[in-house]
């Protein structure tokens, strides 16, 4: 077993986490996560109204006894959701973690912890990081270039954003983009996080929400089969390359406006696709760690196997290796 201040702050058993996913993150993955004996994030914004998510929550209870919590993303909007109804809906709940992620998260960060709920934020640069130590929260989850969604604007891959910000933050730390497996989960220890934070993984999973299409397309795809798009708009996503990603990808080389896209990564045409199995109908977020997926397990199988791994990597082969010196040479 591997314990860390991670699994100890949160009261899992795993240092894994399965972070909030827009469609993914609803009670059937959320409270296999838990039951597995990882930490699993409902998504908030998935559910279209607060009242609506007090009943996800509720659902997810009867689906597990363990812990879980809520992912709220605070996007910079023109017609924002009600987002301290739903702050209201998580705290009434009951719920004991929140991460939180996205544009300006203070007032929320101070209410939930007001009410004894931890907070774990999603960053993608160190100064980011530093900066929601400050406000407050309990954990931060780094998220490097590698990552599906929203990697930031600096494209700072994870061999170098992890140990960076373990070097100035103290509080604990999950390492997020590119984790499939126990290597990658030694890796990050050993980099200074203090477990993982998987996405893109948790998607090709029996209990995963979404159309068989998407995680086997998941399975085939390799490391090379994503795009970044929204770069000319300095709000760039990693997504799964497809014929709508690769359409966005030379309207923005020609200096389309946003305007001259919004048709074709309307979120209610992602949502299609994944109910329907259609792989182009719109974009759909996915990491480089495609390229690390080979099948589609249960989300038990998985965190089992991940741990298994972990362990023999760390208390089996690295403890074989002998450190030689000069002079005994």
């Amino acid at each position: 077993m591997i314990k860390t201040r991670f699994t100890e702050m949160f009261g899992v058993e795993h240092p894994i986490a399965q972070g909030g996913m827009q469609w993914v993150g609803t009670a059937e993955l959320v409270s296999a996560v838990a039951n597995a004996g990882a930490l699993g994030f409902l998504t908030a914004l998935t559910q279209p109204t607060p009242e609506a998510l007090a009943k996800e929550i509720a659902r997810c209870r009867t689906m597990t006894d363990k812990p879980f919590g809520v992912n709220l993303t605070i996007l910079p909007t023109i017609n924002p959701p009600p987002y301290a109804e739903y702050r209201a809906a998580i705290i009434e709940s009951g719920v004991k973690a929140v991460e939180t992620a996205g544009y300006k998260p203070e007032e929320h960060v101070t209410e939930f912890r007001k009410h004894g709920i931890k907070v774990i934020h999603k960053c993608t640069a160190v100064r980011h990081a530093l900066s929601a130590e400050r406000m407050g929260v309990d954990a931060i989850s780094i998220d490097g270039f590698e990552c599906a969604g929203h990697p930031g604007e600096d494209d700072i891959p994870g061999l170098i954003l992890i140990p960076a910000a373990a070097d100035k933050i103290k509080i604990p730390m999950l390492a997020s983009g590119g984790f499939a497996d126990g290597r990658g989960l030694v890796a990050a220890l050993a980099l200074g996080a203090d477990g993982v934070n998987m996405g893109t993984r948790f998607c090709a999973t029996k209990e995963a929400p979404l159309h068989d299409n998407f995680k086997q397309a998941m399975v085939a795809n390799d490391e090379r089969a994503t795009d970044l798009i929204f770069r000319s708009f300095r709000n760039t996503a990693r997504v799964a390359r497809n014929a709508i990603s690769q359409q966005v990808v030379e309207l923005e080389r020609g200096g389309a406006k946003f305007e001259d896209v919004s048709h074709l990564v309307k979120g209610t045409r992602g949502r299609e696709g994944l109910d329907t199995g259609d792989t182009d109908m719109g974009i759909w977020s996915a990491g480089m760690v495609q390229g690390l997926i080979h099948d589609v397990p249960s989300v038990k199988e998985l965190i089992e196997r991940v741990i298994h791994e972990a362990e023999e990597i760390m208390y089996r082969r690295l403890a074989n290796l002998r450190v030689v010196s000069k002079a005994a040479e």
